[in-house]
């Protein structure tokens, strides 16, 4: 056994240099090149420039030049900018807590100066000449610019080679340098920047409206595979573009969210974005957007950590609400209606019995494209049971019993008289008791029919149960759990929000929690092991969705066993209804488990397919 060390000496309490405060303070703002570049972006911005150029030399390791068309910096000055806290951004405490600039700390130079060797080179309007500053020696001598700012930062890390040895190599540092300005050009499309690297140009946006900025950096795959968002609610407002399910990607590496502006990594806005997603991702894929919110600078704090990538809400739970049903609200609407479609083509309601055309005198046809109150659907037996409403229809009752094969050809439909009348098109045959096949004016659609009734079924319950208040159970025998301090401390705080979910869980003693009550269409659920996600998530969150995520798993197990199964043959009446309801319905691109219902086969595909036109 070895024996204990001996106590070091006592040191004594003493004031740090200033280049030693630098380069701890460095160490939080510049931990690579990207974060170099970032910072003196955000300045040059912050100065109106319209032109940023990067320039880099080994991947931004040996120099990186960041030069922009701004205000200037004053020859008396620029020794000021490179002091620690010195900023022209703000002055008091009211303009902190109302920042609306890039940066406001006034560290970032300061920072970067203690770990490289960095020189300013600037020119204002009135200025005959600019001035260049050498940050090491302090040297102040005439140069020749234009109006703006150049910001020289050589061989980053030089005295502090621990620092420089955690750098990857080149091209990952490039590439990280290259993500830095995307995200400052997705949020100023009024700005047009370039990336040179090694003399060469790998990177240039120019200034354009903001649906061409999006569509340069992110390219047309994604403009068109992408639905707008735009919503208000109170005074958050929600603008950008939420990729569709099936541009969803293995990586969270197409995720942008800004906040007045500024790129932000927040858990509550992923949160809000990711439960959107909920039931229309298969897997663990990750969905694509940016997402711009908009939020008046006194109810949100930035100065939460020097790099200002990220912020905290004054009311989170408005914000994460907000941003979920913005998201929600955009993907809501299937890709089979055309955007901004608002005609109402003619639909076929589902039979009320066997061979009697839909669309035949004394049936009125259905507006198209708005989602009834209560959606017309294959009949579930178990959603009437449970909600009281219309019995099944007498085709879904009796066809088990005489199936009736569909036929290979289809007649014309009474009132398609229009191609483009129907989105999904016209049901013409049904392949190994589970495809439906249709035509519409760009070719032909194949119908999971399972998949899809199966979604019609569910967001037809989840409509249901949205016109309905969460009715609680109380218990005969409160269950008991010993809670850590943070989840007694959210149980008291957040008990008005618990009672909404049917849930009262109040403390029983010091670090016990007792669960009176619990939402009664979980009757079968661990209560403990509810109450305590649902904690979880308004701790971190102010937020939780765990119970109505619960009530749509259950809703989603009813769907799926009340869908219509596989070889069950439809006569063309009942597919042809089934496209209709599909028209009408909310997220019915996916099934509740996030695969796809229904895939489009163009013309031009099937051309390709037997090689015509070569």
């Amino acid at each position: 056994m070895s024996a204990a060390p001996a106590p070091a000496p006592r040191r004594p309490i003493r004031e740090l240099p200033d280049e030693l405060i630098s380069q701890i303070a460095a160490g939080e703002v510049v931990e690579r090149p990207a974060s170099v570049v970032r910072e003196l972006v955000d300045n040059a911005l912050d100065a109106g420039a319209t032109e940023v150029t990067v320039k880099l030399l080994a991947g931004g390791i040996r120099s990186v030049v960041v030069e922009d068309d701004g205000c200037g910096i004053p020859a008396d000055e620029l020794p000021m900018a490179l002091r620690r806290h010195a900023t022209s951004k703000i002055a008091s405490l009211p303009e902190l807590e109302s920042v609306a600039t890039m940066g406001f700390r006034g560290e970032a130079l300061a920072a970067i100066a203690s770990v490289a060797e960095v020189a300013l080179l600037s020119r204002t309007a009135e200025a005959a000449h600019a001035w260049r500053l050498d940050a090491r020696s302090g040297e102040l001598s005439p140069a020749a610019r234009g109006r703006g700012t150049s910001v020289e930062v050589r061989e980053l890390f030089f005295n502090t080679p621990a620092r420089r040895k955690f750098l990857k190599t080149e091209a990952t540092e490039l590439a990280h340098c290259i993500e830095a300005v995307r995200r400052h050009a997705l949020a100023r499309p009024d700005v047009s920047f370039a990336v040179w690297h090694e003399g060469k140009l790998v990177e240039q946006w120019r200034r354009g409206t903001p649906e061409q900025r999006l569509k340069d950096v992110l390219g047309e795959d994604f403009i068109a595979q992408s639905r707008t968002v735009d919503a208000q609610v109170g005074p958050v407002r929600i603008t950008g573009r939420a990729g569709v399910p099936d541009a969803a990607r293995a990586r969270a590496d197409q995720q942008y969210c800004y906040v007045n502006g500024r790129y932000v990594r927040d858990k509550l806005l992923a949160h809000g974005v990711r439960s959107a997603y909920e039931d229309v991702l298969h897997g663990s894929r990750q969905p694509t957007y940016v997402l711009f919110v908009e939020i008046p600078p006194e109810r949100v704090d930035v100065n939460v950590h020097p790099t200002k990538i990220e912020v905290r809400f004054r009311e989170s739970r408005e914000v994460h609400q907000a941003v979920r049903h913005a998201v929600d609200a955009a993907l809501a609407a299937s890709r089979a209606v055309p955007a901004g479609d608002g005609s109402a083509a003619p639909t076929l309601a589902w039979p009320a019995g066997r061979g009697e055309p839909a669309g035949a005198p004394g049936r009125a046809p259905q507006a198209a494209w708005a989602p009834p109150a209560v959606q017309g659907s294959l009949g579930l037996q178990q959603a009437a049971l449970l909600y009281a409403q219309e019995a099944p229809p007498a085709w879904a009752v009796g066809a088990a019993a005489s199936p009736a094969p569909a036929p290979a050809t289809a007649a014309p439909q009474p009132g398609w008289s229009d191609p483009d009348a129907w989105p999904l098109g016209r049901a013409i045959a049904q392949v190994g008791g589970i495809y439906v096949l249709a035509e519409n004016a760009h070719g032909l659609v194949i119908v999971d029919m399972h998949a899809a009734h199966e979604r019609i079924v569910y967001e037809r319950l989840k409509s249901n149960l949205a016109a309905q208040r969460i009715e609680a159970q109380p218990l005969l025998i409160p269950a008991t759990f010993a809670a850590t301090p943070q989840e007694v401390a959210t149980a008291e705080a957040q008990r008005e929000a618990l009672l909404t979910l049917g849930l009262d869980v109040t403390p029983l003693g010091p670090g016990t929690l007792a669960v009176r009550s619990r939402p009664a269409a979980l009757a079968d659920a661990d209560v403990v092991e509810l109450a305590r996600s649902v904690l979880a998530e308004l701790a971190q969150y102010d937020a939780s969705n765990v119970i109505e995520r619960a009530q749509h798993e259950l809703l989603a197990t009813m769907a799926c066993h009340g869908a219509v199964r596989a070889n069950r043959h439809l006569t063309l009446d009942e597919m042809n209804a089934l496209l209709r309801d599909m028209e009408r319905t909310e997220r019915a691109d996916q099934c509740n488990h996030g695969r796809p219902t229904w895939r489009q086969l163009t013309l031009r595909e099937l051309d390709a397919l037997f090689l015509r036109g070569r």
